[in-house]
């Protein structure tokens, strides 16, 4: 298996939240894309996040990513309200791809609902990984 935390939870759209699959309505987790993503994608120079307050919907568009090679949609793997955005990755994108599961985090959410959510070994063998 990758470098995966393995007390995260992962979307088939290469999302991360720092929380089991079972995360409970009222927890705050904070968000971000994988190293899977990462790789695919090079290296990040922009990214548009939601704001401080905006809802995001579990499986909906809440943002997108922009690279060297290709602009890529967020979805966001949980129903809930943002929380607080990551500044640093504003300050510099390079983050995303050098620290995808630490520094790099996206944004926060005061989560509703789950979306359907994997483990780290399902997303691993999801991904040929």
């Amino acid at each position: 298996m990758a470098n995966l935390p393995e007390n995260f939870s992962y979307s088939e759209d290469h999302e991360w939240i720092d929380a089991p699959t079972d995360v409970a309505a009222g927890t705050t987790v904070k968000m971000g894309i994988t190293s899977v993503a990462t790789d695919r994608l090079g290296e990040v120079v922009f990214a548009e996040l939601p704001e401080v307050g905006d809802t995001v919907t579990a499986g909906d568009t809440c943002g997108e990513v922009e690279s060297t090679k290709s602009v890529s949609d967020l979805y966001s793997p949980v129903t809930g309200t943002v929380t607080a955005v990551n500044d640093a990755v504003h300050d510099d994108y390079a983050v995303i791809n050098s620290d995808p599961f630490g520094e790099g985090w996206l944004f926060q959410i005061e989560v509703d609902e789950a979306g359907p959510l994997m483990s780290a070994a399902e997303y691993s063998a999801a991904n040929g990984i």
